[in-house]
């Protein structure tokens, strides 16, 4: 067996450890793969490329796209160009955009509710870092309206709640192509969190295999034992390839350790341009 992780965020989307820190990190480990899949942004694969090399550890290029539904549907792509791809960074300044617009309506909301959270403050917290909410939870922890970031997520952030804003995303469609396009391979990120029952997800599955899908993430943190096996046969049903992640935000994920365990024959690792 080896340890590999293949769903990793860095302080350039919405955790708490930078690029360097995570391959550090993961060579302590003694990881045989590490991949960054940074939500909606190609901006630490550079340093996170040199960092794998100076610390002689496997690593790969990623990302995470939010895919456009009812429900949580996220594509993770692999050997993403660290340099970017165009039509992929040309989306990516899009969502950009939208993810700022975002977040200043956020937290207008929640000072008509009350709580005194100005976007500033917010962007003064993140100390460079790609604002996302769970900056806007962290300092609503830090002035004392919640007593966590889950908290904050439960009564204004998270979908439905009190200062709830959607996001604009990419539809599952365009989130495969951009990924292929760009020399990818796209993958269903935790299929359990989409919630769909049994049929939906096949169907699902099977959908976003005709955009070009080539695999699913089985072997998940979040997934039970009855999960990873149902999602194992899942993958083999429609010849595609399982993928394992523990969706690692440092802090901003606690009880998550990097790595999880595969066989050393799990995936073609040469197809990956990965050499374990």
């Amino acid at each position: 067996m080896i340890l590999i992780d293949m769903h990793v965020h860095s302080t350039y989307s919405d955790g708490t450890k930078s690029a360097e820190e995570i391959v550090r990190c993961a060579k302590r480990r003694h990881l045989s793969l590490i991949a960054l899949t940074d939500h909606d942004t190609t901006a630490g694969l550079a340093p996170f490329a040199a960092s794998c090399r100076a610390n002689n550890i496997s690593g790969l290029c990623g990302i995470e796209l939010s895919a456009e539904a009812d429900y949580t549907l996220h594509i993770l792509g692999y050997r993403i160009p660290p340099s970017g791809a165009f039509e992929l960074e040309k989306a990516l300044a899009k969502i950009r955009t939208y993810r700022d617009e975002r977040n200043t309506e956020i937290c207008s909301k929640l000072r008509k509710l009350g709580l005194d959270i100005e976007i500033e403050e917010v962007q003064a917290l993140s100390r460079g870092e790609v604002v996302a909410r769970p900056h806007i939870a962290r300092l609503m922890v830090i002035k004392g309206y919640v007593r966590s970031n889950a908290e904050a997520f439960c009564k204004y952030l998270g979908m439905g709640a009190a200062a709830y804003v959607p996001r604009v995303r990419l539809s599952a469609e365009e989130s495969i192509r951009l990924i292929s396009e760009s020399g990818g391979l796209a993958a269903l990120a935790h299929p359990a969190q989409t919630r769909l029952d049994s049929d939906s997800l096949e169907s699902l599955v099977k959908k976003l295999k005709d955009f070009g899908l080539w695999g699913i993430e089985s072997v998940y943190s979040g997934h039970s034992p009855e999960q990873i096996y149902s999602f194992l046969s899942l993958a083999d049903k429609y010849g595609l390839f399982p993928t394992a992640g523990s969706d690692f935000h440092g802090a901003n994920s606690p009880g998550i350790e990097l790595g999880l365990p595969v066989s050393e024959d799990f995936l073609p690792w040469a197809r990956l341009g990965i050499k374990i």
